[in-house]
């Protein structure tokens, strides 16, 4: 059984009198399956929110769950049990070895940094504690602190931030995004989606140029991956061709947004024809092209295949060539920004982006857009 903890801890006064919560969840209906609060007396928030964590994980393991996803608003604490951060508190280390140890009887822990307001379940059962001590007026739980925070679509499992200090690199993945070559759309600017455009001969230029890149980020590249589009196989063949030869797999989902009725069109067109249309798409990534495919479609099969890259080469060089939407999607939620970057990022032919992605979904994004190659 599957499940997620939250937990959560504070004190007034740091040191002063604190508490704990914490929720643990159904997965993935986000059902409220055991809450756990508690006065701590005179502590810190460090040690409070260690106490929700251990906590969670003791009510996990009660209720016979064999995978936990920990979600908490504390960096610290997040970082340090994912191995990224020191524990140089002497007073934290007891705390961290007890819910290390917990997370040793599951079969599988994952630690998830998230916004406090993503946490108000947990920090509310944590000053019901306080105030429960203090003799004062309890704030009830309200029914959508409860309500597990819908967060968007996004293409990886974990939004977990990256560490401030640089961490090691020696399980990450190294993930480079490379957008195709010019073809005679790209160049007028036109919507291209499903057609098989071939790369113009500047567009070959360009996929050769960005193949030197890629060797200057790293020669010992272990997978390249590409969508089935002829304008990507053959970028990636020339990417190919300049680190050694390693063979090109088609993935499909890779490939770009159906723009349906918008296909080969420009935008001045596109919105000249169907001016409400085109307003509502650029307000929603739910809302489709006429005949086409919504962005939120796109993440999620683009989301599902680059998780089974991921899990292919773990700690390898993966390079992907791909187009304008998968690549901003990917970066969108690599970057944890909003739906509007979608929009406002633009993404030059055989541009190439960088980031390095751990196995507890924690992402380090290197580079965007890099294009000095190609002048």
């Amino acid at each position: 059984m599957r499940v997620a903890v939250e937990a959560d801890g504070g004190s007034r006064g740091n040191p002063g009198p604190a508490g704990y919560g914490s929720v643990v969840r159904s997965h993935p209906a986000g059902e409220v399956l055991v809450e756990r609060y508690g006065a701590l007396g005179v502590t810190t928030n460090n040690v409070a929110e260690y106490t929700g964590l251990v906590e969670g994980l003791r009510a996990a393991l009660e209720l016979g769950a064999t995978e936990v996803d920990v979600r908490m608003d504390s960096k610290l604490v997040v970082e340090q049990m994912s191995g990224r951060w020191q524990i140089k508190n002497a007073g934290l280390r007891p705390l961290a070895a007890s819910a290390a140890e917990l997370v040793a009887r599951f079969d599988k822990v994952t630690f998830e940094w998230i916004p406090r307001e993503r946490n108000k379940a947990a920090d509310a059962l944590a000053n019901r504690a306080m105030d429960e001590a203090a003799g004062k007026p309890v704030r009830e739980v309200l029914a959508e602190d409860l309500v597990s925070p819908a967060a968007p679509a996004s293409v990886f499992e974990s939004g977990a931030p990256s560490s401030w200090a640089p961490p090691s690199l020696d399980n990450a993945t190294r993930l480079i995004l490379v957008r195709h070559g010019e073809t005679q759309l790209t160049k007028q600017g036109r919507y291209s989606g499903r057609g098989d455009i071939p790369l113009s001969d500047e567009g070959e230029a360009q996929a050769m140029a960005a193949g030197g890149r890629v060797a200057g980020i790293s020669r010992d590249v272990t997978a390249i991956v590409s969508s089935p589009l002829g304008r990507c196989t053959r970028t990636a063949e020339l990417i190919s061709a300049e680190v050694g030869g390693v063979p090109v797999t088609v993935v499909p989902d890779l490939i770009e947004c159906d723009f349906g009725d918008w296909e080969g069109l420009t935008f001045a067109e596109v919105n000249d024809r169907w001016p409400t249309e085109m307003a509502a798409w650029l307000g929603s990534t739910a809302v489709a092209p006429p005949g086409g495919e919504s962005f939120q479609a796109v993440a999620k099969r683009v989301g599902a295949a680059l998780r089974t890259v991921l899990d292919s080469y773990p700690g390898g060089v993966v390079v992907l060539v791909s187009h304008v939407t998968p690549i901003k999607l990917i970066l969108r939620d690599a970057l944890a920004a909003s739906d509007t970057f979608l929009h406002r990022l633009f993404l030059d032919a055989a541009g190439v982006s960088t980031l390095d992605i751990w196995p507890d979904g924690n992402i380090a994004v290197r580079s965007v857009n890099e294009t000095s190659h190609l002048r």
